[in-house]
């Protein structure tokens, strides 16, 4: 008799259904955990997003580095021509066209000087000071450095703000960070 039953169709439909139902839960079980896989890396996904869009925002809303900018490029300098004292705009524009000063100085020096002072006395750098450094570049629009200055450490968290302005054709770029 028992021989009987193992040849029967009945007997091995059975065996078959099972093993295909463990089948199943073996596939749900893969299923759930990709799932899991997926979730978990959407929420880090996000997790990274978030940080990396508060810190670009905290350089764009700036305003003390911007209020900085604007001011600087109307500070009036001792640098002069025939005609008048130069603005620190000017100055640029003077450096820019290789020009001099009306005491002999180039005026790529005076700019340099004038802005140095400036940056040291707004913008003081040490370890018991919230600044911890920063980087001053003014460029051209064709990418050709006029004057570049950086003093201190650079840190992960900046402030910073980019100004732009023209004469005639040509255009100026002043990009500041402040490092805290």
């Amino acid at each position: 008799m028992v021989e009987e039953n193992q040849g029967s169709p009945y007997t091995n439909l059975s065996f078959k259904k099972r093993k295909m139902k463990r089948n199943k839960l073996g596939q749900e079980e893969m299923i759930g955990f990709a799932m899991i896989i997926i979730i978990v890396a959407v929420v880090v996904l996000v997790f990274i997003g978030f940080s990396i869009r508060n810190q670009q925002t905290e350089n764009v809303e700036s305003y003390e580095v911007e209020s900085f900018l604007q001011s600087a490029l109307q500070y009036t300098t001792d640098c002069e021509n025939n005609l008048e004292r130069f603005s620190v705009q000017k100055l640029i524009f003077a450096c820019y066209s290789k020009e001099q000063c009306l005491d002999g100085r180039k005026s790529c020096d005076a700019l340099k000087d004038e802005m140095t002072k400036m940056l040291n006395e707004s913008w003081r750098i040490g370890e018991e000071r919230p600044v911890k450094g920063y980087d001053l570049i003014i460029r051209t629009d064709k990418n050709e450095s006029i004057l570049g200055l950086s003093q201190g450490e650079i840190t992960s968290n900046s402030k910073g703000a980019v100004q732009d302005f023209a004469r005639g054709e040509r255009l100026i770029e002043i990009i500041f960070k402040a490092y805290y």
